[in-house]
């Protein structure tokens, strides 16, 4: 379904745009192109003084959350903090909600439906990584909890690009607009 509003209320929801996916193959849309249109989405929201919600992955230091991310003796292995680190090009905006998680879902076990619902906000505008992961689970758990979802396609990516296509082309489609992060600007 393709845009056709953004509430007075929104939020942009860049989920898990950390150092580490940079270095990592991506499907349809490069690291590069995620992080310039989040960017872009990210300044356009900050000048109408419009809530961007940032989340982070971190898994926890006993290796919980961690399957498959053990060494070759089978204990878990630690990821370099310079990795969990969002990227340069987001971070450090003071007016910046940070949310850091311990799965796909960026609702789950944090604040983040509290601090948006203390904001009054009535829709979320999401992008991010990976698509048919932290992007879809978030993207489901914003529709359960009653939020408007705009899905702006051109500013997430994945590891697999079918499973990209099918999360933006099957699922999105049921929970929400999608579109590209230009068009969400130019409906701000």
């Amino acid at each position: 379904m393709p845009f056709t509003t953004i509430d007075p209320q929104a939020a942009l929801v860049l989920v898990d745009l950390q150092n580490g996916f940079r270095h990592r193959p991506a499907g349809p849309n490069t690291a590069d192109e995620v992080v310039a249109r989040s960017v872009e989405l990210a300044e356009a929201f900050r000048a109408r003084d419009l809530p961007v919600v940032l989340t982070r992955f971190v898994i926890a230091p006993d290796g919980a959350k961690a399957r498959g991310r053990t060494d070759l003796s089978g204990h878990f292995s630690e990821i370099p903090e310079a990795m969990l680190a969002l990227v340069d090009d987001l971070a450090g905006h003071p007016g910046d909600i940070t949310i850091t998680k311990r799965g796909w879902d960026s609702f789950y076990g944090t604040d983040l439906n509290l601090l948006l619902r203390g904001k009054g906000v009535t829709q979320v505008v999401l992008a991010g990584v990976a698509t048919s992961i932290g992007v879809e689970s978030t993207a489901r758990t914003a529709h359960e909890h009653g939020y408007n979802i705009t899905l702006a396609t051109d500013a997430m990516t994945d590891l697999n690009p079918q499973a990209h296509e099918h999360t933006t082309q099957r699922i999105f489609p049921m929970l929400g607009e999608t579109g590209t992060a230009e068009e969400v600007i130019k409906l701000l």
